[in-house]
């Protein structure tokens, strides 16, 4: 029986197919495996073909042997109806011959089971990859992916904040993926791709394996380099005092105040964030405090506690305003300092719209040679070079912050740390907020900073500090 069964896998063009799947997908899979081994690097499509698409292939050839099989001896019966066929083999292992291919069969399936599970694993370590997350999905997830590379968490990899640990976020995440899978396949995602608010999880389980919020900093002094938009494009300094603080011994101060133990802070907002209609503030003990804006809806809005992405926002994929950036650029030497009025035209020339990367680099470098060209002729042929590299810089600047297929303009995402691209702390430290006593939350800058030097060419501050 078992050897008419067998017979039956090679007559039918099902059972041959599968077979025909099976074996190729298992030769690619292992070879495209030992190229990985041997350095060979094909990007992200090269893993999720290895271990995601092939392995499914190799399952699908595998459950098509026996189908086809089924169907060829349930064909048989219906033509030779007086002999009885069993759609299923019968062992006896009392055959020598059935003992010896019950073994193959035993052996080949462990082998398939040790060839899934490795590619399951590996598919998942795929899966969690920056480059599947950042390039599997071209140009829609380009804009996170780039600003995650210029960041200070580049070397942390997407999954660890956007999953973190455990199974349940995982399952949760995959099957999230599932309908992105979809929205990409039918062009069915919004652009820009609105900041996922609502889906993270909490900052406890993600951001607080790594960092302490409740842990005493203490003070941290920033010196901040920026540049007028004068002739000289003039060195500016300001110096401050970030009074970071956090919780030790039984008092919390400075801005990690926010996130002490021993208080509570929730807020109703819209669902952006960008507008707070209450705060309620709770502290040790137990007294509370509600600051309201009577002009917000009575209704709706969104009531969420306090936590550290209520101000570190945007802590991987953060875009930069022109101005921090032009002046990053003169600070770092990209951008000759010399040429006259650069930070003004630079900052005027990338805020602006265009069609695409490749038509902004060439209006950009095209309008500051033309302006230099008009307005300082002599500069213009002595400094060509330096204003061909200030073009190229500013066109670098513009392709890293903004992505016109994805409607991703410089202001598209807001930072909430601070008050200078967006109203940030001001959100709740305004005017707007005030309890039925009229009382508000503190507007008085030095509960978060002491301003040591603000905007001096050569600050008292800096020659204290030198040795």
């Amino acid at each position: 029986m078992l050897k008419n069964f067998l017979a039956s896998i090679t007559r039918n063009g099902i059972s041959i197919a599968g077979t025909a799947l099976a074996i190729a997908s298992i030769v690619l899979i292992i070879s495209l495996a030992f190229m990985e081994q041997l350095g060979f690097e094909g990007g992200p499509y090269l893993g999720i073909l290895t271990y995601l698409i092939l392995p499914m292939i190799f399952v699908a050839g595998l459950i098509l042997i026996p189908i086809g099989a089924i169907l060829y001896r349930r064909k048989a019966n219906r033509l030779h109806g007086d002999e009885h066929v069993p759609l299923m083999p019968v062992f006896d292992l009392n055959q020598a011959k059935t003992r010896r291919w019950l073994f193959v069969l035993l052996g080949a399936t462990m082998l398939n089971i040790v060839i899934l599970a490795g590619a399951t694993y590996k598919g998942v370590e795929v899966m969690e990859s920056v480059e599947f997350c950042g390039l599997a999905c071209h140009s829609v997830m380009e804009p996170e992916h780039t600003a995650h590379q210029r960041s200070s968490h580049s070397r942390v990899a997407c999954a660890e904040c956007h999953i973190g640990p455990g199974a349940d976020w995982f399952v949760k995440s995959k099957l999230d993926g599932a309908w992105q899978l979809v929205s990409v396949a039918f062009d069915l995602y919004p652009r820009p791709v609105p900041t996922p608010l609502h889906d993270l999880r909490p900052a406890r389980d993600t951001c607080e394996q790594c960092h302490w919020p409740t842990k005493f900093v203490g003070d941290k002094l920033s010196i901040r380099k920026r540049y007028d938009e004068d002739e000289g494009n003039t060195e500016l300094t300001t110096a401050l005092l970030l009074k970071v603080g956090g919780a030790e011994g039984e008092q919390a101060h400075g801005i990690h105040w926010h996130v002490d133990p021993g208080v509570q802070i929730r807020y109703r907002s819209d669902e952006t964030r960008e507008e707070i209609y209450e705060v309620e503030y709770t502290n040790a003990e137990g007294e509370t405090k509600l600051f309201a804006d009577r002009r917000a809806p009575e209704d709706g809005g969104q009531w969420r506690e306090m936590d550290c992405v209520d101000c570190h926002n945007r802590p991987s994929h953060k875009y930069y305003a022109p101005g921090f950036e032009v002046d990053r650029a003169l600070r770092d030497g990209l951008i000759d300092r010399s040429l006259p009025f650069v930070k003004r035209e630079g900052v005027r020339i990338i805020d602006a719209q265009f069609p695409s990367h490749e038509e902004a680099r060439t209006a950009i470098s095209a309008e500051l040679t033309n302006y230099y060209a008009e307005n300082y002729p002599d500069i213009a042929t002595s400094q060509a070079d330096a204003i061909n590299a200030a073009g190229n810089t500013l066109g670098d600047l513009y392709s890293v912050n903004v992505f016109p297929e994805m409607q991703v303009w410089w202001n598209t995402y807001p930072e909430h740390i601070g008050h200078q691209s967006s109203d940030g702390c001001f959100r709740c430290h305004g005017r707007k907020l005030r309890t039925e006593d009229r009382e508000m939350i503190s507007q008085d800058c030095d509960v978060c900073h002491t301003l040591l030097a603000e905007k001096e060419a050569v600050p008292d501050i800096l020659s204290l500090l030198s040795p």
